[in-house]
């Protein structure tokens, strides 16, 4: 049986899916409550922001911080771009 989540979940068996497969609590409810919406699509391609692999160094670095990912100073190009995808 699905728990309730509360209703800042949308979504809560989606939600449950994904948190089982190892998204984060943000990441899961992010999805789960697109999913929910008549208004989003989140299975459609999104912006048109150029691919991680496009980007600099210092722009991958800038957003990782903007995330707040941690260890984003040690990492390489390679290992931004991971933990970005991954957030």
């Amino acid at each position: 049986m699905t728990k309730d989540h509360g209703p800042q979940i949308k979504d809560d068996e989606t939600y449950e899916a994904l948190r089982d497969d190892g998204a984060s609590k943000e990441k899961a409810a992010r999805i789960a409550n697109a999913q929910a919406s008549d208004q989003q699509h989140p299975s459609h391609k999104g912006g048109k922001s150029p691919a991680y692999q496009d980007w600099s160094k210092d722009d991958l670095y800038g957003r990782a911080q903007e995330l707040d990912i941690e260890g984003r100073s040690d990492m390489t190009k390679d290992e931004l771009i991971e933990a970005l995808r991954s957030h």
